[in-house]
């Protein structure tokens, strides 16, 4: 399956609440927090100014800044031992993946979101799938969000803004390719397993215990 990603038509609104979601609930997932990378911090930014004019884009700040790879769970459906053990796991299949290193360059306007692909996606799969075995291994292959047969489909990408509503994307895309960025490489040393919810409109984590990736 090829990683290039094309401009969608019309983008939607990011914010509906998916099954199980609702304000006030917490949920766990092993995401890559990576707003302490300050020139991919930058080149987001960079973005997110040419972006300023669409009041139905939602500029995610840069202490939100994250790579979305593999969901967990909500906080109340698990145990505080199952938690635990899961770290215990995590920590020691990812120990065994080589660092990551990725690089971001140009930003794809998506249905729900304008969002920089990750390239290439395969070292970030690599620690994704040792997440998911981590998952199934410790509370089942129940728990482990998304059937394996939809894995292929996961492209790597740092989100620059969500749509807060139905529009169209032409002019989005527009507005970033006038943009003139360098790339930016990133080497992610440490995976989140953060504890987060999306009761302001924004994904914001309260919890975030850094993992090393690699030895």
């Amino acid at each position: 399956m090829s990683d290039l990603v094309e401009h969608v038509g019309t983008m939607q609104d990011h914010w509906w609440w998916r099954p199980g979601w609702q304000k006030g609930r917490h949920f766990y997932a092993c995401h890559f927090a990576v707003g302490e990378h300050a020139e991919l911090v930058k080149l987001v930014q960079l973005y997110q100014q040419a972006l300023e004019p669409f009041p139905g884009l939602d500029p995610i700040p840069a202490s939100w800044l994250h790579m979305t790879m593999q969901g967990i769970g909500f906080v109340d459906e698990l145990s505080d031992a199952q938690t635990v053990k899961l770290e215990e796991v995590i920590r020691r299949r990812v120990a065994k993946i080589p660092t990551p290193v990725v690089t971001f360059h140009r930003p794809v306007v998506r249905a729900e979101a304008v969002y920089l692909p990750g390239l290439p996606p395969e070292p970030i799969r690599a620690v994704r799938d040792a997440v998911r075995i981590a998952i199934g291994g410790v509370l089942g292959q129940d728990h482990v969000e998304l059937a394996p047969e939809h894995v292929p489909v996961y492209r790597p990408h740092v989100s620059v803004a969500y749509s807060n509503s139905a529009q169209a994307a032409e002019p989005i895309a527009d507005a970033i390719s006038g943009v003139e960025a360098a790339p930016v490489t990133v080497s992610l040393s440490h995976v989140g397993l953060l504890e987060f919810h999306r009761d302001n409109r924004m994904y914001e984590w309260n919890q975030a215990v850094q993992i090393p990736i690699g030895h």
